[in-house]
């Protein structure tokens, strides 16, 4: 016999018999109050101030490398460019998320100021290398509308004008290095390896493209 979850006691949102929802609201609440005990949320910071950037330029990086992936038609095929277009915009997303998160990390902890994140080379302490990290986000954000609206471009003579907007990304992943590099403490070992990585990827990325395009176009005038 079929016995409904309201009678058995077990309907969740209910919680009459058992007071479910009202136990899983304390249970949350006390796992916050010993997480804060514990200094969890101090480290969590302390992550964020010093990780997000990284996270930052690692997603974007990430980004780029499969922006190139997605307009490769040598080995990959349409379903393929497709999924990498996919994750391509999917990671610039977060990418975008983490960058933000950085900003407001630094801007809280009086490491930028306001002025600084809005207006490049303007911050009094370190004008070049914060002023570094605001022009490759101005560039960056530039190449997220542009994508966002690629539709807008996609008559024959604007898409010239999409496309140098969208490699806008090169200089900004370059400058975004130098500024992740250079602006703040020491990085750490893990930290200069994943930006070395990244370097390698997207220089190995570029030259890919770069020997793809040139063989491409000798076949073309050979045939």
């Amino acid at each position: 016999m079929r016995i409904s979850r309201r009678r058995a006691g077990i309907h969740l949102f209910g919680g009459r018999p058992i007071g479910v929802r009202h136990g899983l609201g304390l249970t949350v609440l006390l796992a916050l109050l010993v997480a804060g005990g514990a200094g969890v949320f101090q480290r969590t910071w302390e992550f964020l101030d010093f990780g997000a950037g990284v996270l930052a330029l690692v997603s974007l990086t990430a980004t780029v490398l499969w922006g190139l992936a997605a307009t490769d038609r040598l080995l990959l095929d349409s379903s393929h460019r497709l999924l990498a277009q996919g994750v391509h915009r999917g990671l610039a997303v977060a990418g975008l998320g983490f960058l933000a998160l950085h900003i407001c990390v630094k801007v809280a902890e009086s490491q930028a100021s306001a002025a600084a994140i809005v207006m490049p080379f303007a911050d009094p302490a370190r004008p070049v290398l914060i002023g570094l990290g605001t022009v490759g986000a101005y560039l960056f954000l530039a190449v997220a509308l542009t994508g966002a609206v690629r539709s807008v471009f996609a008559t024959s003579g604007r898409s010239r004008w999409w496309r140098a907007l969208h490699m806008c990304a090169y200089p900004a992943w370059a400058v975004s290095l130098v500024h992740g590099l250079k602006a703040g403490r020491a990085a750490s070992g893990w930290v200069t390896a994943a930006y070395i990585l990244c370097l390698l990827g997207v220089a190995a990325a570029l030259m890919t493209r770069v020997a793809v395009r040139r063989r491409s176009s000798s076949g073309g005038m050979r045939g």
